[in-house]
């Protein structure tokens, strides 16, 4: 059973958008200690973000962790975000955002290759699971966030030469 003190010092570490594992004996059922864990945000991901947001570009955390890990890291970014979510729910929220919007979809877990497979474009970031990296349309060899606003603006610069060149063809 859990003391007054330690569901408090669960209730902060929570607050922090950390996830709080319980030790116990099993037999005497005593606790014996807290263990909290956090997802941290990669260190370029606030750049990445405010690069992507500057592009015109939505972004939205589609994540597994609990709600108030959710919301601590996606209030560090000012992002959208749903959390506790399962595969298929990914699948089904970003199947809802294909109806109004082209979507590409970037992940580096087991989890979220059912969604980097239907999404436009699934971008699988470095030192992800080999499942993400072989369903991806696209894997980014270093784990940066800046990455993917630089492979954007690429494809686009790639599109308009296209586009340029495709009208040039037809004069």
């Amino acid at each position: 059973m859990l003391s007054i003190d330690q569901q408090a010092d669960i209730e902060v570490l929570q607050k922090e958008g950390k996830t709080v594992s319980v030790l116990f004996d099993e037999q005497s059922c005593e606790v014996l200690g807290l263990v909290a864990l956090r997802d941290e945000l990669r260190e370029d991901a606030q750049a990445g973000v405010a690069q992507l947001k500057a592009m015109g570009v939505r972004s939205v955390m589609l994540t597994g962790d609990n709600r108030l890990t959710a919301q601590a890291l996606a209030s560090h970014l000012n992002i959208e975000w749903q959390a506790e979510l399962l595969p298929e729910d990914k699948l089904r929220l970003l199947n809802e955002m294909k109806d109004n919007s082209k979507i590409a979809m970037i992940g580096d877990g087991i989890n979220d290759a059912p969604a980097l497979a239907t999404a436009d474009v699934g971008i699988a970031m470095g030192g992800g699971t080999d499942v993400a990296i072989e369903t991806a349309d696209i894997a980014l060899l270093k784990s940066r966030v800046t990455d993917v606003a630089h492979l954007i603006a690429l494809s686009r610069a790639t599109m308009a030469n296209i586009h340029q060149n495709v009208i040039f063809a037809l004069d």
